[in-house]
């Protein structure tokens, strides 16, 4: 979203040049992109809205002459009004790697359940987990299904028919145990990003958050931050987007811990000593060494190299994520209290997906329960 002189919001596919003219952008449905300039911000506005509007209904009344890579640049198009670009930029690289190859020059009407089928063979064959290729039914389904809400097709043939489970088994993502955690932290002094790792492991906030996280959202005085938005790089227009969290749920207050608020007390005299790159990243707590907020790609690649250094398994920043909630659990927390802190919609979500129960774990519990257990026929 452009912004103007003064850093007002103008909306999408509008910016100001230094010399006081509006630019207007949009992409056509093929995926060329237009642009026109104005000396007025509503002309720029009217004529963005108008040419986006006159131009993706073109072809819908047509829809034998519409080809699935059109039929994917408008679907995409609205798509990215309203989820989140690490979201968007998963679909795109989904869609260009295994969709497009298949079916992106065949027109949309002629997409059988056979074509369909063969996208997720193909990740079979190649040696895909059965995660990935649900995910991948997940987009094609729903790329074709928003053709028939749109009249442009009778019947989706992505149906239920198109199997899926036919990958090999995914290997469970597993948060660090103690030794391994301990291994880490030592791994990481003196590291770039030292920092961002230890305020994901003392608070599980997504890299997205972290990122997003400004010095207006840090209260040090009362241990807390509260978390109101998220940002992302797009690699596509080699820029950053600032968003709302995942979901409603992910608007929260963090606690913060005594480790949290020592690296956060100590990014702030690191941030003296950097001069941002543009002045709408000054109030950023977290800015790389050129001065620009952090990619997430680069995060989690350093990440690696310092897990590959200590001998330790490579992870993610999610990982550490994990790492977090399982020892908050580990700690005696209860699950509703760390779905919040996590900025969880469902429980389920929390539960089953980010906390491991160690072993050690198993055989604290065990013993707590020993004696309720004892009871047998003697």
């Amino acid at each position: 979203m452009g912004k103007d002189l003064k850093g007002k919001e103008l909306g999408i596919g509008i910016t100001q040049r230094k010399d006081g003219y509006y630019v207007g952008r949009y992409t056509t449905f093929s995926g060329k992109r237009k642009q026109k300039i104005f000396k007025k911000f509503q002309e720029c506005r009217k004529w963005v809205a108008n040419a986006e509007y006159d131009d993706k209904h073109r072809n819908l009344n047509f829809p034998d002459e519409i080809l699935v890579s059109e039929w994917y640049n408008y679907w995409i198009g609205m798509k990215k009004r309203k989820l989140r670009i690490s979201t968007i930029n998963t679909y795109e690289t989904n869609y260009k790697n295994y969709i497009k190859p298949v079916i992106g020059d065949k027109m949309l009407a002629k997409v059988t359940s056979m074509d369909c089928q063969l996208i997720l063979n193909n990740m079979s064959d190649a040696g895909m987990k059965t995660a990935s290729i649900k995910n991948i039914k997940i987009i094609l389904k729903d790329l074709l299904e928003y053709a028939v809400q749109n009249d442009v097709l009778s019947k989706n043939p992505c149906g239920k028919r198109i199997e899926y489970k036919i990958g090999q088994k995914s290997n469970p993502r597993k948060a660090l145990t103690i030794d391994e955690q301990k291994t880490l932290c030592k791994g990481i002094i003196g590291n770039e990003f030292e920092y961002v790792y230890v305020l994901a492991l003392q608070t599980g906030l997504r890299i997205g958050e972290i990122s997003g996280l400004q010095w207006s959202d840090v209260d040090l005085k009362n241990k807390a931050i509260h978390i109101r938005h998220s940002l992302s790089y797009d690699s596509k227009i080699q820029s950053w987007r600032i968003g709302d969290p995942k979901s409603e749920a992910g608007f929260r207050k963090v606690p913060l811990t005594a480790e949290a608020i020592r690296v956060l007390s100590l990014q702030k005299e690191k941030d003296k000593q950097i001069e941002s790159a543009e002045q709408e990243w000054e109030s950023y707590v977290f800015l790389r060494k050129n001065g620009t907020p952090l990619i997430m790609g680069n995060v989690d690649s350093a990440l690696r190299t310092v897990c590959r250094r200590v001998g330790i398994r490579e992870i993610s920043m999610h990982i550490l994520r994990h790492t977090f909630a399982t020892r908050c659990i580990e700690g005696g927390m209860l699950p509703k209290t760390l779905q919040t802190l996590l900025g969880h919609a469902d429980i389920t979500t929390t539960m089953n997906l980010y906390v491991d129960t160690t072993e050690d774990q198993s055989e604290k519990e065990i013993y707590l329960v020993e004696s309720a257990l004892s009871v047998n026929g003697t």
